[in-house]
């Protein structure tokens, strides 16, 4: 076995044991809020959690496949996986940038933005960011299906799945990565940058105190860096891909930082939120007040028993 092959299974496995709990733990937290008060970015971060939690439930077979060193599952399952392995990396990306946006709004149209500060519009807009990702993905199975190719970029054959690309495939399918980098990462990228910069230009000029102002300007800091760190180097290989023609043989090293991205969200982004803090200690207490309350059940049902097997034999 290689050695990216192990690494790119540590990291996997890193990528389940951290975010799987920490996402769970932050879609509790949206989801106690969300019943009390339902705001935009709530539904974008809950909209964020579900999509890390699918593509951390999927990881799995990536791992079996690097493993193995083939695709030696159901042939039906490599379109599957592949659509939400890549799906699920771009629709992170898409509810990032509709976090930050959402915050440059608040910050700096705030009296314009209330009017549509609505759950509403924020399900719409989310509606949409699933229905474009899966719009690309269902795209590029059509065009490829449409094609007189010598076998099928996601079942190639019976040991491959998406791998040992043809001339002809790569032909539709380096245009194909690039149009979905410009659209689903580049030009998020840029939004999520002018936003965050906005943000930090209206809060340093505020009256805000200190100490939120560096906590605000410590989560964009974070998000640019996770945006630009875990998704970049992906993208940056189907631009190059694009230029030579031909699928760069460091692509799947690149892919890895994507799968960090799954607990480097709720480990950095989240956690570096007031919002999230208070859920924390909310969750806390509550946990606390549970067990309390289930202790003094079972101390009460306790004493009840002894006071009855005391009467028993006095009688």
């Amino acid at each position: 076995m290689a050695i990216w092959e192990i690494i790119s299974l540590v990291v996997y496995g890193a990528t389940i044991l951290l975010g799987l709990p920490s996402n769970i733990l932050a879609l509790y937290i949206f989801y106690c809020r969300a019943r009390i008060r339902l705001t935009p970015n709530l539904i974008y971060m809950i909209n964020l959690c579900l999509s890390d939690l699918v593509f951390i439930l999927f990881l799995p077979l990536k791992m079996l496949e690097k493993g193995k060193m083939d695709w030696t599952m159901p042939g039906f399952l490599c379109p599957l996986y592949n659509l939400i392995h890549f799906g699920t990396i771009y629709t992170s990306a898409c509810f990032l940038t509709a976090v930050s946006a959402g915050r440059f709004l608040g910050a700096v149209y705030p009296l314009h933005y209330q009017a549509y500060k609505k759950p509403c519009y924020s399900c719409l807009v989310s509606v949409g960011i699933w229905s474009l990702v899966g719009f690309h993905g269902v795209l590029l199975f059509a065009l490829e299906t449409s094609r007189d190719t010598s076998s099928s970029l996601f079942a190639g054959n019976s040991s491959s799945c998406y791998h040992n690309f043809s001339e002809d495939q790569l032909a539709l399918l380096v245009p194909v990565r690039l149009e979905l980098s410009v659209v689903l990462f580049f030009l998020p990228l840029l939004i999520t940058a002018f936003c965050y910069a906005g943000c930090i230009r209206v809060l340093v000029g505020s009256h805000l105190h200190l100490r939120k102002k560096r906590r605000a300007v410590r989560v964009a800091v974070a998000t640019l860096s996770v945006f630009v760190l875990c998704f970049g180097p992906y993208n940056i290989s189907h631009v190059v891909g694009f230029i030579y023609g031909e699928d760069v043989w460091w692509r799947t090293v690149a892919l890895l930082p994507s799968a960090c991205n799954a607990f480097l969200d709720p480990l950095i982004f989240y956690f570096l939120s007031s919002a999230m803090d208070d859920g924390i200690v909310q969750v806390w207490r509550s946990l606390r007040e549970k067990y309390s309350s289930i202790r003094m059940k079972i101390v009460l049902a306790h004493g009840k028993a002894k006071t009855q097997q005391g009467d028993s034999g006095i009688a």
